[in-house]
């Protein structure tokens, strides 16, 4: 089964200055949303299957569509996150199928490795409802600078029969980080953690 995408929302945030303090260079968050018939609303369905080729279909596409927004090549992305919201006649674990068994491979291509666990959120809502999609290094989850999070909303969405499917990549940490831990310079990228 592929996605039924009634829509896709790109959101670049860019950051230049922070506490009065030039940031050189800008750190950049995309955030990448389809707005997504859900073949399972209004009823239960024991295999979801259906759900997981949808979720590995969008962590490509939502992958390259940050990168693209960030003007970036694949190895110059940093970190990454996945989020899914889903409506009113749909259930918890409909984003679960999407994001947690599949999705993880095609955005791991799309931004060249990733050794780290994608952070990942998930919550029913309704139109115009907003999720934080957590965001963390993609190759060393002990990286601090990189543990951030970044908004994804669509103003019409989710709809009752929708889910909402929210992919970030970022080509840089937070602005001015200063609470030590793991440098991305030291990073091995061997176990995902350091």
């Amino acid at each position: 089964m592929t996605a039924k995408i009634r829509k896709l929302v790109v959101v670049v945030d860019e950051t230049r200055i922070e506490m009065g303090k030039a940031i050189q260079p800008a750190t950049r968050r995309a955030v990448a949303m389809a707005v997504i018939e859900n073949p399972f609303a209004g009823k239960y369905q024991e295999d979801l299957s259906a759900l997981m080729a949808i979720g590995e279909e969008l962590g490509g596409l939502l992958g390259e569509k940050c990168v693209q927004a960030l003007g970036i090549t694949p190895n110059q992305a940093e970190s990454y996150g996945k989020a899914a919201i889903v409506g009113e006649s749909g259930e918890l674990e409909h984003a679960a199928a999407i994001l947690h068994p599949k999705l993880g491979a095609p955005l791991r291509k799309a931004v060249e490795k990733g050794a780290a666990l994608v952070p990942s959120s998930k919550k029913m809502g309704t139109v115009g409802s907003a999720i934080d999609v957590p965001l963390g290094h993609k190759d060393a989850a002990y990286v601090r600078s990189h543990f951030d999070a970044i908004e994804a909303r669509v103003s019409d969405a989710p709809r009752a029969n929708e889910i909402v499917v929210a992919v970030a990549v970022t080509d840089s940490g937070r602005p001015l980080p200063r609470v030590g831990g793991l440098t991305k310079d030291e990073i091995k990228g061997e176990d995902g953690l350091r």
